[in-house]
């Protein structure tokens, strides 16, 4: 039996812009991107820690070295400039393959920088 388990998660980064107008996803730094092991166009969780919600959308990779994490379309609806938020990632795995893999864990401090 497949289940869902963590694959990668970016921990605690802030976001730096939001556009209703562009199409729904979430545009981040892909230096931070390819860190976290993550593609452009997998799904991803996106968890607010400001005020709660949660959501899926699609990854777009940004300029590398840019810090960005801007919301996309209706994403943009769901955060605010300056709110905490946690990128999740998963994978079909086996119970016993997952007890084997480890999930990319990627902290990210005030300014967006890898820890």
């Amino acid at each position: 039996m497949l289940l869902d388990f963590l694959y990668a998660k970016i921990h605690r980064d802030t976001v730096t812009d939001s556009n209703l107008n562009n199409v729904g996803s979430i545009t981040f730094d892909s230096a931070i991107l390819e860190k976290a092991r993550l593609s452009e166009g997998q799904k991803v969780d996106i968890l607010n820690i400001n005020n709660g919600e949660r959501f899926q959308t699609y990854i777009i990779a940004g300029k590398k070295g840019e810090k960005d994490f801007c919301l996309n379309g209706a994403a943009a609806r769901k955060a605010q400039i300056g709110d905490k938020i946690i990128i999740c990632a998963y994978a079909k795995m086996t119970p016993d393959e997952a007890k084997k893999f480890k999930p990319s864990i990627v902290q990210i401090d005030d300014n967006n920088n890898i820890i």
